[in-house]
């Protein structure tokens, strides 16, 4: 046989998909293709009615080509076709008989069929293999079978009966694998395989194989069956035993079965369901009117109300989130960059986490608010922790659950109200947390703004681990140093400075009129205030670093317009000349004297927690012994740098046109205006030695120059801290000239535009610059030798603006 003469031909062409044809094999298949359609079609008209089936190799393709198809198939009649569907060209059912191998040499293809250049392919003969080896082959690959026919399910038992009569070792592995559950692709290789005998051993490796895997799936099903029932044999003891609690009136089952059903949707980590499973069990054991099953109960509940596994989605939109800041605030660049920069982060890096945020500046510049603009531009909920005196560390981490009237802390209970596990949370005044016997609540908060440990925090209270990471913390401080240091060093800090006179303009005008007439029921026909009316309520009855003063006069101004509307009166409109009418006299007038050139007393700026200040020290020196008075609630660093700054002017008499033995004839008196406000710092150090030494020349200070700087007895200015907040306080007090210590210059970066524009700053790194800047003429010299004048920062002639707010 193997020195046959091969004869190629012509027949139409099938490509199977998933499907392989044996000689001898009948089957009946579908076909939907129309090339394949009009294949069988074509070989059911011709007399021999042959047709060649061969698979694909991918079943995917749509229209094979010869690199396509497997190279072996079956010549094959066709039986029957029969139409599946009502469609003229819909799919049709095939029936054919396989009758022998062929080998594919080419594919003829147009446009409406596949043809095939076929060859036979006569099968190889068994020279060398014994006839007893084929038979023990038989016989071993028929015990195969049987084993495989009691594990396989449903197998036909006249397939059963066709192997076991079926001794010719070709046809007995081509009906085998035709007739087992086998990949197409084993299948081709047996097709493939041309001997008979090698062909049944490959058959009896593939029996070998599949009798194993169903076992395996046996016994996989036999332990899914095994599960199945126990869960059932639950579920109905379940039942009955709720139908015997409905029939009896108790609810507690039904309660107990509420939360289990409920902890079983919970998309918590097994260990929390875990956990709460056995706290049903225990609140099962107690009887419902014990203390222990009400505290066990509210353990539950509180646990299942918490949102496990619950979050909202990011909006992400820069523009959105750009026009939400703006339309909620005037200004505020630098958070609503800060916030712009953490939504491009997250768009780009969705899980990235570690970013807590602290604002810190003077009351009503509008830390809180901005707070709650952020979270409406993210599209989060928004919940607000005040801290302002909270004492207690179990505020932060909760109670244990053992004591009564027990509950969990601020920071689960505030993820529990936001109903999702990434809300962003304001963690409000945390400057002032105190601490006490009871504990630390700022060494409480370092877990939870700590991002790699607030991702399994675990309160007291409900003693499992909860994920923060996903929360977003802003914290808000008015005194920055009031933080402990390593509080700050898990915070971003972001300083929002006071606002200038523009600026508050600009949110009254903007924001705040509009707040407060909505608030109080008016419209644009009951109240008009004019620009000028603002101007003169920010200059005359506030005097602060925010605009809250400000929101409240012109809170008031709206309530006389409310009762003028209930009279039935015309439209109110507030012009400066009304003022008093409506707000009262003047609270804050222009004092002339600050900025008149006076002898021994000099502007000095002060940094206070609600801003920046100026403050005139005054000095008087007066006939006695030496003595030196202090006044005005001066703190010991105050008071050692009032000694600092003598010793400073007695190691210089010789160049100064004082008395030199002034420290032994003369008493000198020091004051500070507003006595029942303490002060303290170093930062009057130049200040004190200035207005000293024009008391004792007699020689006047420029009343339009302000100072700041630490002063050393050898005359250095040292550098200070509250650059931005004095020198906002010298723009509002109309000072033109601010002298600060030479290393404060890089903190100009700092100070707002609209006070580098209208103030000059001068550098000092000895005392002499400072007097040759401060004083009107040269009179505190013995000889009229000005030192050399140091670098200046001469204002821009432009006018600038800074950030507002408004809620």
């Amino acid at each position: 046989m193997d020195n046959e003469k091969h004869f190629s031909s012509l027949l139409p062409m099938v490509a199977l998909r998933g499907l392989v044809v044996f000689p001898g094999m009948f089957i009946h298949f579908d076909v939907g293709r129309q090339k394949s359609i009009a294949a069988v079609t074509k070989a059911m008209g011709s007399a021999s009615r042959e047709v060649f089936l061969v698979a694909q190799k991918d079943i995917k393709v749509e229209e094979p080509v010869k690199k396509d198809l497997y190279t072996v198939g079956v010549i094959a009649t066709v039986s029957q076709i029969l139409k599946i569907s009502g469609r003229e060209n819909g799919p049709v059912r095939v029936a054919v008989e396989g009758l022998r191998r062929a080998r594919l040499v080419d594919v003829i293809s147009d446009r409406h069929t596949l043809s095939a250049v076929i060859e036979e392919i006569p099968e190889k003969s068994s020279r060398g293999i014994t006839q007893s080896y084929i038979e023990a082959l038989v016989r071993r690959t028929k015990d195969l079978f049987s084993e495989y026919s009691d594990v396989a399910p449903q197998m036909p038992s006249d397939i059963s009966s066709t192997v076991l009569g079926e001794n010719n070792t070709g046809k007995l592995a081509d009906f085998i694998a035709g007739n087992i559950m086998l990949e197409y692709q084993d299948r081709q290789f047996i097709l493939e395989n041309l001997s008979p005998v090698k062909r049944l051993e490959d058959v009896c490796v593939l029996l070998e194989r599949e009798i194993e895997l169903l076992g395996l799936e046996a016994m996989i099903q036999d332990k899914v069956q095994s599960r199945i029932d126990e869960n059932q044999r639950e579920y109905y003891l379940h039942e009955q035993l709720n139908a015997i609690n409905e029939e009896l009136g108790n609810t507690e089952e039904n309660e107990i079965e509420g939360f289990r059903n409920k902890i079983f949707d919970m998309k918590a980590p097994d260990e929390v369901k875990q956990k709460l499973f056995k706290s049903c069990a225990r609140l099962e054991k107690y009887s419902p009117q014990s203390p222990e099953a009400a505290v066990e109960r509210n353990y539950i509940e509180t646990c299942i109300s918490l949102p496990w596994g619950i979050y909202t989605k990011d909006n992400l939109n820069l523009g959105h989130a750009r026009k939400v800041l703006d339309d909620d605030h005037y200004g505020l660049e630098k958070v609503k960059k800060r916030i712009i920069e953490l939504l491009a982060v997250r768009s780009i890096s969705p899980d990235i986490t570690g970013q807590i945020i602290c604002l810190s500046g003077p009351p009503g510049v509008g830390k809180t608010s901005v707070a709650r603009s952020i979270a409406r531009a993210m599209g989060r909920k928004y919940v607000r922790i005040s801290l302002g005196g909270v004492k207690d560390e179990a505020e932060i981490r909760g109670h244990r659950k053992t004591y009564i009237g027990s509950m969990p802390g601020r920071i689960i209970d505030a993820v529990q109200k936001a109903g999702s596990s990434n809300p962003l949370i304001l963690l409000d005044e945390v400057d002032k947390l105190s601490a006490d016997y009871k504990g630390d609540p700022t060494s409480a908060l370092l877990e939870v703004l700590d991002p790699e440990q607030n991702n399994s925090f675990r309160d007291h209270y409900i003693e499992l681990p909860f994920d923060l990471s996903k929360v977003l913390f802003i914290t808000t401080a008015n005194i920055r140093d009031n933080i402990p240091a390593p509080l700050q060093d898990r915070m971003e800090i972001i300083e929002l400075g006071s606002y200038t006179h523009e600026e508050k303009f600009h949110i009254a005008k903007n924001h705040l009129v509009k707040k407060q007439m909505a608030k109080h029921g008016l419209k644009g026909t009951d109240l008009r205030i004019t620009d000028e009316a603002l101007h003169a309520i920010i200059d005359g009855y506030t005097r602060e670093a925010g605009v809250r003063k400000l929101e409240q006069q012109i809170a008031a101004v709206c309530r006389k317009a409310a009762v003028n509307k209930a009279d039935g009166g015309k439209k109110l409109t507030v012009k400066p000349t009304n003022l008093y009418e409506l707000l009262g006299s003047v609270k804050y007038k222009p004092d002339d004297m600050i900025l008149a050139n006076q002898v021994g007393a000099v502007n000095g700026l002060a940094w206070t927690s609600v801003g920046g200040e100026m403050l005139t020290v005054e000095c008087a020196v007066l006939d006695g012994s030496g003595k030196l008075e202090l006044t005005g609630s001066l703190g010991s660093v105050m008071q050692e740098s009032a000694k600092a700054a003598i010793s400073c002017i007695r190691a210089r008499k010789a160049k100064l046109n004082i008395d030199p033995d002034f420290y032994k004839t003369k008493d000198i008196h020091l004051h500070f205006p507003e006595g029942a406000v303490p002060k303290d710092g170093p930062s009057a150090g130049v200040t004190i030695t200035t207005a000293l030494l024009s008391a004792l020349s007699q020689t006047e200070v420029r009343g339009d120059v302000a100072m700041t700087g630490e002063i050393t007895l050898r005359g250095r200015v040292l550098p200070i801290g509250g650059l931005r907040e004095k020198s906002m306080a010298a723009y509002r007090s109309g000072v033109k000239k601010v002298i600060i210590p030479a290393d404060n210059m890089s903190d100009l970066d700092e100070v707002d535009s609209a006070v580098k524009s209208n103030v000059e700053f001068v550098p000092a790194s000895s005392v002499e610059t400072v007097w040759n800047e401060a004083f009107a003429n040269d009179g505190w010299l013995v000889k009229a030798e000005k030192p050399a004048p140091e670098s200046k920062h001469i204002p821009e002639k432009r006018k600038g603006s800074r950030t507002g707010i408004t809620q």
